[in-house]
């Protein structure tokens, strides 16, 4: 009898750090630049830590794995230590799926991985996400608050819509799915864009997304197709209070904002930022330690001439 045919030629390893949430983004990449599919996970009940996690060939790529380290604590600040482990991928893979079960957001919306059985839920919109992309998956408090503000502004049939910083385009699929219109997705990272059109593609949405590379409001498929009728921004506090200036422009007057990625202690900060564009809080909905805003342009009266 020959030999079992061994699945890989190097042994594997599991690399990894915890970082709190504003360094996720810029480990995600480092460690993704080395490792052909990243896992995160939370590591506190909080939320406000957050492991990222790859699995790599022993010893493969190191002198890219280093620069890339140090490049993401450049950018963050954050010092990550690296922690290294054996492992099996059918291990990891179990793990990433434990990690990931079905979830049950507000009320229209269920989000599974691709590993579990096919779900034909009834009475709710089915958005199916690879397990081994956890973060942007549903799970996270921030995510989720943007699916329920979703569901609260659904009935003024937005028309033009935009997901910022889209991720893995849970959020344009949500608005395609839910409201029946077409939705551009932009992300600074090709990855993303990469995996928000798979995902769309796999949900049978891939008519109805548009998904774009691009700095922010920078992005020139941005300019052609403003001004909008809603707008995700489920980024992180800083960058939106940046930003506030461009989206107050490229929204159109009556239209709607939902923010996210931001803790309740940044609420103020952001509302400021924002209120001094002229953009009015309708809500603040809460998921832990993560809020979510609803904000408006207001319709500006028509001024009568003589």
């Amino acid at each position: 009898m020959a030999p079992p045919t061994r699945r890989h030629a190097t042994s594997l390893e599991t690399i990894s750090v915890t970082v709190p949430e504003a360094a996720v983004e810029a480990y995600e990449n480092a460690i993704g630049s080395v490792c052909a599919t990243v896992g995160i996970f939370e590591a506190n009940p909080e939320g406000t830590q957050w492991r990222v996690e790859g699995v790599k060939d022993t010893g493969h790529r190191e002198d890219e794995l280093a620069a890339a380290l140090v490049l993401a604590e450049l950018t963050t600040g954050v010092s990550a230590p690296l922690e290294r482990a054996s492992t099996e991928a059918e291990g990891w893979l179990a793990r990433t799926y434990e990690a990931f079960p079905e979830q049950e957001v507000g009320r229209r919306f269920v989000v599974r991985g691709t590993h579990l059985p096919d779900s034909k839920n009834a009475t709710r919109i089915v958005l199916t996400l690879d397990a081994g992309v956890a973060f942007g998956s549903g799970e996270h408090g921030s995510t989720r608050g943007c699916l329920r503000a979703l569901e609260r502004v659904a009935y003024r049939r937005p028309r033009r819509i935009l997901d910022l910083g889209c991720g893995t385009g849970i959020l344009a699929m949500a608005a395609a799915a839910l409201l029946h219109q077409k939705v551009l997705a932009v992300d600074i990272e090709p990855w993303s864009v990469r995996v928000a059109a798979q995902n769309a593609k796999r949900n049978q949405l891939n008519r109805a997304m548009t998904c774009r590379l691009g700095n922010g409001w920078q992005t020139p498929a941005i300019w052609k197709a403003a001004p909008f009728d809603l707008v995700f921004a489920n980024i992180l506090a800083r960058p939106l209070c940046l930003m506030a200036k461009d989206l107050a422009r490229y929204l159109a007057p009556g239209g709607t904002v939902i923010l996210a990625g931001l803790l309740r202690t940044q609420v103020r900060m952001v509302l400021a930022a924002h209120r001094r564009q002229g953009l009015v809080l309708e809500q603040e909905l809460h998921e832990g330690e993560w809020s979510t805003l609803i904000l408006r342009r207001p319709v500006l009266p028509i001024r009568k001439t003589a």
